[in-house]
């Protein structure tokens, strides 16, 4: 019988750490081979690499004994939750959704843009807003949402000046240069990125506008506020999408709670 951790995130790692120190049996899932590296080794957690479908998912809870499932996805991974949960829900076993904590006062949004004078901070609740608004418009901007949005923005490659930072990958680079980004235009770099490379980034290209996920402290949101704030550059924050947890938590004794208590009843 196994927790499945499903992962790929830097709280899933704590989460894996903490699951190993309390001697619990957990199969972890994680899409690539840099994100294995990333757990402990422990003859108690096991690592599986790959992509599911819901089928796929609905197998895996039967293959491999599941009897819980906590979910550490990443927040904008909204299909592999709803896989997840319908999976979970098919088969009467229980879920928690571990959310890395919104920073404060990320839940606010910005009030009502008159002819596009632009705040500092911009909360908006997707991309697809912001490229049908004209918040782009003449800006020198740095995309930081992943290259799966990055094709959103291809119609403004003649409107705005377009910088795309990704992970250093080649599925992300041929993202990027499909999008209509030329090299000189994209910034490999695996995170974390701390404040100081930040504003040297930021400075180095002349940015006037930055756009990132509502991804909290784990994905440098923090460091973004802080860093467009002393530089006068607008932040424009793309909310985090809806999903409908059956259960949530951001606390990580509750999670493992959880675990011990399916695990303990089988």
């Amino acid at each position: 019988m196994n927790i499945w951790l499903i992962g790929g995130t830097t709280e899933s790692v704590q989460l894996a750490v903490a699951i190993a120190k309390a001697h619990l049996p957990c199969t972890i899932t994680v899409t690539t081979e840099a994100a294995r590296a990333l757990y402990p080794n422990s003859p108690l957690l096991r690592v599986w690499v790959g992509r599911l479908s819901l089928s796929d998912f609905k197998m895996f809870l039967q293959e491999h004994f599941i009897v819980a499932v906590l979910d550490a996805s990443h927040p904008y991974a909204v299909e592999v939750s709803r896989y997840a949960i319908a999976a979970c829900t098919q088969f009467n076993i229980p879920y928690l959704r571990y959310e890395r904590p919104c920073l404060e006062g990320e839940e606010e949004k910005t009030s009502s843009i008159t002819n596009y004078q632009l705040p500092i901070t911009i909360q908006l609740d997707s991309c697809e807003t912001l490229v049908t608004g004209n918040y782009l418009e003449k800006q020198r901007v740095l995309l930081t949402v992943g290259y799966k949005y990055l094709p959103l923005f291809r119609p403004w490659q003649e409107k705005a000046t377009l910088f795309a930072r990704i992970l250093p990958s080649l599925v992300s680079i041929d993202a990027a240069l499909a999008a209509g980004f030329t090299p000189d235009r994209i910034i490999a770099l695996r995170p974390p990125i701390s404040a100081d490379l930040e504003t040297a980034l930021w400075r180095q290209w002349e940015i006037s506008m930055v756009v990132t996920k509502a991804s909290g402290a784990p994905g440098g949101e923090d460091v973004k506020r802080k860093v467009a704030a002393e530089l006068g550059v607008t932040l424009i924050v793309i909310d985090r999408p809806f999903v409908n947890y059956p259960q949530q938590t951001s606390d990580l004794a509750a999670a493992i709670a959880f675990c011990q208590k399916y695990l303990s009843n089988r």
